[in-house]
């Protein structure tokens, strides 16, 4: 299973036709200290807020660990010899201390070298579970926190392939495991062997729109292997890792504890697998055990899903969204499809919610009838659930407040999903009897944290709902403009504690209690800034708009010691992602925030203020389609339209030689920049990174477009850069993961795109980093991909 790669980067500078051997190298000093830092620690907090666990990571993967056997089978990438995701990032150490204390107390007792993942805190709030990965497999460790000590508790003979490996009792006293099968199969090596037959795939005629998906199955050895690798037993541990058998092998998609913790939902992958969908469409089994493991009921039978009816509203048939209700001891709900699935049906009601009470003898019950799609619920008590719908052409979304006892509803909010200005935030949670997350609702009081936006700038915010009479009142708005602040939890509504992050431009976010009647701030991290060179750097959010009217808005970032009244002309560049929208007013809305706290990544222009560039950073490009209307219709336009706002919204602070502007962007942001240095001359040059270039290779949708193909052509052909590589003649890099692993972004998107572009006799450089995915993650690479950005920007933009 393990593979060689050759450490090969195709490039054209200019018009040569060459290839380049180049070994990895290091951006300039200015990038490098940036980019080779040490990462701050990642903040859990256990349920009960009696707890804070720091978790450290190196910053970044090594190349020789992305090296590692790897398989790729029904959208899994698999270690095959730990049994665990080849994409894990795993934690190298771990501190903790009570809430209130203010220093850390190292973890003892960890593992050696760890390769630590799927960290998780007991129920009761006493334990921390973690995972390590040893060279042979995966391991069961947990850690006392008020003796701050780890102890192993299993071998490393888990199988951690189908992600958690674990969970916990309601207890947490003990803890289910999947573990390998004791009579596991080996893997099959089929590369050289001779085929017993052809591929074989058929239709039944029906119609369906499928996406374009990587890493399937591709013959009867994969489904083999698949099987193998995928297949756990369950078992019982305790917390001194005394093991018991609980249930035979399976493909174990879900093992979860209802409220009560009496019973135990399970889901089971099954046969027939598909070489055309993922393993989330492959057949299921849904059945409840008991804590003896006797088998109480099936509960759920879901068919191979090959055929989906148009549209992102459509859904499959039958039984969907089944989880236990959080609001009763054992209770499971579930929606189903009034529509059949199909979006495009005409019918005044499309979704049922139902519930259906243990030991499942009785028929299910219906609670609620939507017009809309299902988008979610949130339990409360007898008497208080939220239930959300949406409707994806409209990007509409409602929030009803329904009684689950005498089935009645209220439609208490009804907005655009993209107007951010409106919303009104998440309710409130916290802890019911059951240890589950329920909506806290306190003497028929909910409340609501919101994020804040307004046209003036963000203010987050806490509303306290009255449930009988639906009115509002604000308790609290956060004021500070000088700092970005974040409502994380409410601590006691009625002392009015809560706890937040506050951050700045230069000051890593850090968590404090607030007490929002007095607005005592009391620190309860203490991070320093690990981007120090950034410090003096100009930034701020500046408001443009587009010649059509709508409002445009991006972070521009200006060298350190930069004279505003001088204005000596720097180069641009400007890094952006296209988002589709159904109106004018909510594409015009800005999220932007200038205190939100600096930091840089491989992902960014933000390295190159260091250089002396001017950066725009998350430029907006909104595609609008207003009415009947498309955002696809008119892409090419808007987008060169958002391009042209943007340099003359800079050019007109007078800090730019719009001669010299650069754009790039990654995925979606690769395939915008490409657009723009074929049907503009705005740029100078172009970075596109892990882009999709040919539409008609996602032929059944992309992005946001629910359209095929064969429904507009024009709108296809129109908007492939591939098909208009004839029209590129500015400098572009183009930059791919030759792994990649994200749907529709096959290398090979990038791969075909430069070979049509240098025989078009375009200035174009490519680059392939081996082992890496959609998102890059070695040191090597990451480090490199800023060299050859470097080197392409001061080559065709800075010296131009």
């Amino acid at each position: 299973m393990k593979f060689k790669f050759s450490i090969l980067f195709f490039a054209l500078f200019g018009f040569a036709q060459a290839q380049e051997n180049v070994t990895f190298q290091k951006p300039s000093q200015e990038i490098l200290q940036l980019a080779d830092f040490q990462r701050p620690p990642a903040i859990m907090m256990s349920q009960d807020k009696q707890w804070v666990v720091s978790t450290y990571r190196p910053t970044y993967k090594s190349l020789d660990e992305l090296n590692q056997s790897e398989v790729k089978l029904a959208g899994l990438r698999i270690n095959p010899v730990t049994n665990i995701s080849s994409t894990t990032v795993y934690l190298d150490n771990i501190k903790v201390k009570r809430f209130g204390e203010k220093v850390d107390r190292q973890i003892t007792g960890l593992p050696t070298n760890p390769k630590i993942a799927n960290v998780s805190f007991s129920p009761d709030g006493k334990k921390l579970a973690f995972t390590n990965t040893t060279t042979n497999g995966v391991e069961l460790w947990l850690v006392d926190l008020a003796a701050a000590a780890a102890t192993k508790i299993t071998k490393d003979d888990l199988n951690a392939n189908m992600e958690l490996p674990y969970t916990w009792f309601k207890d947490g006293q003990k803890l289910l495991l999947s573990k390998l099968p004791a009579n596991r199969n080996k893997l099959i090596d089929s590369s050289k062997d001779l085929p017993k037959g052809p591929i074989v795939s058929t239709s039944d005629g029906q119609v369906s729109q499928l996406r374009t998906y990587q890493d399937l199955l591709k013959n009867p050895q994969d489904e083999a292997n698949f099987e193998t690798l995928t297949q756990a037993e369950v078992f019982i541990t305790d917390l001194n890792g005394n093991q018991s058998k609980f249930l035979g092998s399976a493909i174990y998609s879900q093992l979860s504890f209802s409220p009560d913790g009496n019973y135990l939902l399970t889901s089971i992958i099954k046969r027939p697998f598909s070489y055309v969908v993922p393993l989330n469409s492959f057949p299921q089994e849904s059945v409840v055990y008991d804590l003896k493991g006797s088998r109480i009921k099936v509960v759920n039978e879901v068919p191979l899903i090959e055929i989906m009816p148009k549209g992102f509203s459509s859904v499959r048939k039958g039984k969907r969204s089944l989880h236990w209700r959080t609001d009763k001891p054992a209770s499971l709900a579930f929606v189903q499809a009034l529509d059949e699935g199909d979006a495009t049906k005409k019918v005044d009601l499309r979704d049922e919610l139902l519930s259906w009470d243990a030991p499942f003898t009785g028929e299910p019950e219906s609670l609620m009838k939507i017009a809309d799609r299902f988008g979610g619920v949130s339990w409360g008590d007898q008497n208080n659930t939220l239930v959300y719908s949406n409707w994806y052409d409209t990007r509409n979304v409602k929030t009803f407040l329904l009684n689950p006892t005498t089935k009645v509803s209220k439609l208490i909010a009804d907005r655009n999903s993209q107007d951010v200005y409106s919303d009104p935030g998440k309710v409130y949670t916290e802890r019911n009897a059951f240890g589950s997350n329920v909506m806290s609702v306190q003497n028929g009081k909910t409340y609501w944290i919101g994020e804040g936006f307004t046209k003036d700038g963000q203010f987050p915010f806490i509303d306290e709902l009255d449930m009988k009479t639906l009115t509002k009142k604000r308790v609290y708005t956060a004021t500070a403009r000088d700092k970005k602040e974040v409502i994380n939890s409410i601590l006691d509504i009625k002392k009015g504690d809560i706890l937040v992050s506050l951050q700045s431009a230069t000051e890593y976010p850090n968590y404090f209690t607030k007490n929002i009647k007095s607005g005592k701030q009391t620190a309860v991290t203490n991070v320093e800034n690990p981007f120090k060179g950034l410090e003096a750097v100009s930034k701020e959010v500046i408001h443009y708009k587009r010649k059509d009217g709508v409002s445009l808005s991006g972070t521009l970032y200006l060298p350190a010691g930069y004279d505003k009244t001088k204005k000596e002309k720097l180069p641009l560049l400007i890094w952006a992602y296209p988002r589709e929208f159904k109106d004018q007013s909510t594409a015009g809305q800005s999220t932007a925030n200038p205190n939100e706290y600096t930091f840089p990544s491989y992902g960014s222009f933000i390295y190159w203020v260091m250089k002396g560039y001017a950066v725009l950073d998350n430029a907006a490009f909104p595609i609008i389609g207003a009415g009947t209307a498309e955002p696809n219709d008119t892409f090419i336009e808007q987008l060169v339209a958002n391009g042209e706002a943007a340099i003359d919204a800079v050019d007109k602070l007078g800090y730019i030689d719009r001669t010299r502007v650069g754009v790039g962007g990654h995925s979606y942001g690769a395939f915008m920049t490409a657009n723009l240095l074929t049907h503009s001359k705005l740029f100078a040059v172009g970075i596109a990174r892990s882009g999709a270039y040919n539409r008609t290779l996602t032929p059944f949708g992309f992005q946001s477009e629910q359209r095929n193909y064969w429904d507009v052509p024009e709108v296809y052909n129109t908007m492939s850069p591939f098909m208009n590589a004839d029209k590129m003649k500015t400098p572009m890099l183009l930059i791919h993961g030759a792994a990649d692993n994200n749907p529709g972004t096959f290398t090979l998107q990038t791969e075909r795109y430069f070979q049509a572009l240098k025989n078009l006799g375009a200035p174009v450089r490519m680059v392939l980093l081996p082992f890496e995915s959609h998102g890059y993650a070695s040191k090597e690479n990451i480090l490199h991909t800023l060299w050859e950005q470097d080197q392409f920007l001061e080559k065709y933009l800075k010296k131009k």
